[in-house]
């Protein structure tokens, strides 16, 4: 009865999620203060603010009490010590009320030893993470001195890479399945489908066969002994274009290409070994996230390219015929060149001939044979769409209600492993009489021939030193740039970073698939970001209508990339049977499902789909609340400016204008600094291009 009498005053957490109600009563009755702190079965949903509630306090005092210790100031320390989501997580894993007690004594001594050193930073201390320096000369020296540093740092926790999640607390077994699972498949078929592009562009001379044996050798090794073991390595559609271009050159000026293409990737493998060893990678914090994203969603861009270009062959090829006119015009050669070449006369050789080849003339002009193209280039379509809907269709259900959470997660882990299964089985078994394209297969003679290297002679060996820079240059970005997204604030990663060793280690790598003629491989994006994602743990909110994912944690772990590569290497048993069943429309869908996915967190994106909302549906993000609308509209539109000029190098149709591509990315350092301040005011650019939202 006396309850009715007391003043309650309900409060909740300012947290990344509200899983916390908190409630503070003084009561004449009382003595001395309690504190009852529930810790729910399974989370409640109380209301529009409190949709996943955990944690109920509840803190009665007496009203005489200092004024440090009423029920107010209580609640307030309890709200703070709740508000570390890390914290919670670990109160949620407690089996016994004694953990529990545990867990809140440690919370509190680190609060006491945090404070003392809040109160002697002064204003300008706090301020002065803001924005990371610009490297000086100094830096820059002693020679090797980067390498060093990440060495120290990152061997103590070595072992502890093949142990987290495995052995004591917090064993995530299944995850780690999952995960790798999911980096099998993710790296796997982009493998394939570079792997015939490179057949194709080099005469064979780079076949499916060698880019996936380069794929397994270097992100073994990588794997193994890398700094950041999140980093994915794979070769890119850049590299293929570089690729080219080799090939080009070498047919224009009668040279071997395997040694051209040797000497291009060692002079490229020394000069990352030079950045990494005068630590060249400070020059990344140039770098602004609005850089970042614009690349970012580049190659995205481009992912979603090369799957509406693989497509548009098939319609080329099967639906408007142009496949059966391929046959008719070989066959007509082959017809003529019997009759030229051969000894007998060109009566025989044309009776012969059609003799020879009756089927296959008749059916090329057959209306049948039309049909059957069309139901080609339909199905094709309809598997590359169906491949996508189901993949971001199961990676979303761990956002819906329905089973139970556990398989909820594993169904999303596993996304791109059951769709890629399902629709190549829908491809090869449901359609059998309907021919579907699929990657070329040639096994390779000689898969570890050391290219002769001396072969060539100082002029080419001079004119490959060019080639080798600016491949360096694209090296140098992707690999930082993708491990600047792996080593971002929100991951909430504790290991460290290693950016100047995994350059060098990178280095080492290709000089290895330089000699031996295997494609170069260097940090992915999105398989990167996306690796860091699957082994995350991530905690929801709803705030005014909107969904927001924050991480809480990070298995760092070296046990899936281990197990990806190891899978790909074995791969090479599975070819041509069963992996020729996997049809080129599945690839294309699995790149515009990592093109999609890839899109989450992306500013950029987000600030894009603003310009289609109207202002009152716009969601409070930070830069929404402290920045004009007009001042959004114009950092957005400047950043897609950018991605534009890109785009005009990067997918020109012109291989020359695109290797110098990674020049064009350098030039968005001085447009950041130099020309987008004067258009828009310093102060809201620091707002919209904030490392992390606030």
């Amino acid at each position: 009865m006396a309850l009715r009498h007391v003043s309650c005053h309900p409060t909740t957490t300012s947290g990344p999620t509200v899983t916390l109600e908190l409630a503070s009563c003084t009561l004449k009755a009382l003595q001395k203060r309690h504190v009852c702190i529930s810790r729910l079965v399974r989370p409640q949903n109380w209301g529009e603010n409190s949709c996943e509630v955990r944690f109920v306090i509840l803190v009665l005092a007496p009203p005489k009490m200092k004024s440090t210790k009423t029920a107010m100031e209580v609640a307030r320390t309890f709200a703070t010590m709740f508000s570390d989501i890390t914290f919670r997580q670990k109160l949620l894993k407690t089996r016994t009320e004694e953990e529990f007690k545990e867990a809140l004594v440690h919370q509190r001594q680190l609060l006491t030893m945090m404070m003392p050193r809040a109160k002697g930073h002064s204003t300008n201390s706090l301020h002065s993470h803001k924005h990371p320096q610009p490297p000086k000369f100094k830096d820059f020296f002693p020679f090797g001195k980067g390498i060093c540093v990440d060495i120290m740092h990152r061997f103590p926790v070595y072992p502890l890479d093949f142990t987290d999640g495995i052995i004591g607390k917090g064993k995530t077994v299944g995850k780690y399945v999952t995960t790798t699972l999911f980096l099998y498949f993710a790296c796997l078929l982009p493998t394939i489908a570079f792997g015939s592009l490179n057949d194709e562009n080099t005469n064979g001379a780079i076949d499916v066969q060698k880019t996936i044996a380069g794929q397994s050798i270097g992100g073994l090794l990588y794997a193994l002994f890398s700094g950041q073991p999140l980093v994915i390595l794979l070769t890119t559609a850049p590299l293929a274009i570089y690729i080219q271009v080799i090939r080009v050159i070498c047919d224009d000026y009668s040279l071997d290409f395997n040694s051209f293409y040797a000497w291009t990737g060692l002079w490229n493998s020394f000069f990352l070994a030079l950045y990494a060893f005068f630590n060249l990678s400070l020059l990344m914090n140039l770098f602004k996230r609005s850089t970042e994203e614009i690349i970012a969603l580049f190659i995205s861009i481009t992912f979603v390219l090369d799957a509406v270009k693989g497509m548009v062959k098939i319609f080329w090829k099967y639906y408007h015929g142009h496949h059966d006119h391929t046959k008719r015009t070989s066959s007509l050669v082959s017809l003529l060149s019997i009759g030229r070449n051969s000894n007998t006369s060109l009566h025989t050789a044309l009776n012969t001939s059609l003799l020879d080849s009756p089927i296959e003339m008749a059916t090329a002009s057959s209306p049948s044979s039309t049909h059957s193209g069309q139901a080609t280039a339909v199905l094709s379509l309809l598997i590359m769409l169906g491949t996508l809907w189901l993949g971001y269709t199961l990676y979303q259900f761990k956002k819906s209600p329905y089973l139970h959470p556990c398989v909820r997660e594993t169904l999303s882990d596993c996304a791109l492993p059951i769709a890629v299964l399902t629709f190549s089985l829908i491809s090869s078994y449901g359609f059998q009489e309907i021919e579907m394209s699929k990657f070329r297969y040639n096994p390779s003679e000689s898969l570890f021939e050391m290219a002769q290297i001396r072969s060539l002679s100082f002029k080419a060996i001079s004119s490959t030193m060019g080639l080798g820079f600016l491949l360096s240059l694209l090296f140098f970005i992707e690999q930082n740039l993708v491990a600047a997204l792996v080593n971002a604030p929100e991951n909430r990663l504790v290991k460290g970073t290693a950016y100047h060793w995994d350059l060098l280690l990178l280095a080492i790598i290709n000089t290895g698939l330089s000699l031996f003629g295997l494609p170069w491989i260097h940090a992915a994006y999105p398989h990167s970001p996306l690796h860091v994602r699957a082994l995350a743990l991530v905690e929801e909110r709803v705030e005014n209508g909107h969904i927001y994912e924050t991480i809480v944690n990070v298995k760092e772990t070296r046990l899936t990339a281990l197990g990806a590569s190891v899978l790909v290497g074995l791969s090479l048993l599975l070819l041509p049977f069963p992996l020729q069943w996997i049809p080129k429309p599945v690839l294309y869908g699995l790149f515009l499902y990592i093109a999609l996915t890839s899109l989450d967190g992306n500013q950029l994106f987000s600030r894009v789909a603003l310009l289609l909302k109207e202002q009152t549906s716009y969601p409070p993000t930070h830069y929404v609340r402290r920045v004009p609308q007009r001042k959004i509209h114009y950092f957005t539109g400047l950043q897609i400016l950018q991605l534009l000029l890109l785009c005009a190098f990067g997918m020109s149709s012109l291989p020359y204008m695109k290797m110098v591509f990674p020049l064009i990315m350098i030039a968005m350092i001085p447009i950041r600094y130099n020309l987008l301040p004067r258009i828009i005011e310093a102060k809201y650019l620091d707002v919209m291009d904030a490392e992390h939202r606030p």
